[in-house]
């Protein structure tokens, strides 16, 4: 018996390579937009290992957080390549999830029956925004302190629960010490263990009722005398040597960043960040980082409180709602009609401009045009039942196409 007869009889290894590689087949005419969900996985592989290392040297406490992650930057050996591996990783993971999306929305799929595959990966989403919220706490510079102050006070603004959960969260009646623990434990354990869970339940999912391809059309209705997809091919080799060119690319505009430009400007690490967390001074302009400031722009856009944060989180609902908001029968944006193309268009630069306006200070002209574009996103979603029932779709194609 040999020894993969051996781990075979009790592990089924070969079974689940074969599965969900070797004989998993994936359409034959994926593209370039079909490189950022292993992106993502490639990502997230590279954020827990550098977490490791950084959490060997990294203190916990409220008076020893900062001077510890100038102590990575500064003596540990490599320090500053882990420290900075890891703080572009995590703007690197959101471009990357926000590509990943934008490729679900082009080509539908969210749409019957993959909707359990979008569910899991909004949730995937909540959470690494969750996972990057709790991060941005532990350097306790003073961005990170101010900027968890005015996001955990927005929980305060809940009716009823709002105080308590707010004092919850902190674990004080302050951003402290306390607030400090729990967010470690959380970025360090919790989280990630949620995340792997539902990165599993999300390549589950896809692979059960196999991946969307940019025609929209199901690879499983052609199959040939063995039970083969006519127009799909195994994922492994051929998809696996494909997307290590997506790889290689990535790497090198990657490591462009951060060796040339780790701080991006001030859009991945804030100049803020740089200063210890002083409680008695506050930064003259405190925003989120760049990947949460679409929903902070549409969170100053509603003058009330409580129904700016309303209008927040509903941002995010209207994500989840997606498969059932979309009446067209057809998937693909290739195929689809002008209404739908426009409103696509009309949404990202919509979610564009909000990030830019999160970024910048809430004058009434910014207010303005955060208002305006909010609206705007809002109608994407909430107009869709009508866009996609009368939209006029091209006719789509029985097999899949090469073009």
């Amino acid at each position: 018996m040999s020894m993969m007869d051996w781990i075979d009889a009790r592990f089924p290894a070969t079974k689940m390579w074969k599965e969900h590689l070797s004989e998993y087949y994936a359409p034959k005419n994926f593209n370039f937009w079909y490189f950022f969900g292993s992106l993502a996985l490639l990502i997230l592989v590279l954020q827990i290992v550098t977490g490791i290392f950084l959490t060997m040297n990294y203190k916990p406490d409220a008076e020893l957080a900062f001077a510890s992650v100038e102590y990575i930057m500064r003596d540990v050996e490599w320090g500053w390549l882990i420290r900075y591996l890891h703080s572009t990783g995590a703007s690197a993971f959101f471009v990357v999830i926000y590509l990943h999306m934008f490729r679900g929305l082009m080509y539908g799929s969210y749409k019957q029956p993959r909707e359990l595959i979008w569910i899991f990966g909004m949730l995937l989403y909540v959470v690494l925004m969750a996972e990057a919220f709790m991060g941005y706490l532990l350097p306790w510079g003073q961005m990170s302190y101010w900027g968890a102050q005015v996001i955990i006070s927005l929980f305060g603004a809940l009716p009823v629960i709002g105080e308590d959960l707010a004092l919850w969260i902190r674990g004080d009646y302050v951003v402290a010490d306390a607030t400090l623990n729990r967010f470690f434990a959380m970025h360090v354990i919790a989280l990630p263990i949620v995340l792997l869970g539902l990165v599993v339940a999300h390549i589950l999912a896809l692979h059960e009722v196999g991946s969307n391809n940019p025609d929209g059309v199901e690879i499983k209705k052609h199959k040939d005398e063995n039970g083969k997809p006519l127009d799909g091919i195994p994922f492994h080799p051929y998809y696996t040597v494909k997307d290590l060119v997506g790889v290689v690319v990535f790497l090198f505009i990657f490591s462009l960043v951060l060796f040339y430009l780790p701080e991006f400007g001030g859009w991945f690490l804030e100049k803020d960040n740089f200063i210890p967390a002083d409680p008695l001074k506050t930064p003259e302009h405190i925003v989120p980082l760049w990947y949460f400031t679409p929903f902070y722009a549409i969170l100053r856009a509603v003058p009330d409180k409580l129904f700016g944060v309303i209008a927040m989180g509903l941002a995010i609902v209207m994500l989840f709602l997606l498969p059932w908001l979309d009446r067209s029968k057809t998937r693909s944006i290739r195929y689809r009609g002008p209404y739908f193309r426009t409103a696509l268009v009309v949404f990202v630069i919509s979610f564009l401009a909000l990030g830019y306006l999160g970024t910048q200070p809430a004058t009434s002209l910014y207010t303005l045009l955060a208002q305006i574009f909010t609206v705007l996103y809002f109608a994407f979603f909430l107009l869709m039942p009508i866009y996609t029932a009368f939209d006029k779709d091209k006719p789509v194609p029985e097999r899949v196409t090469t073009k």
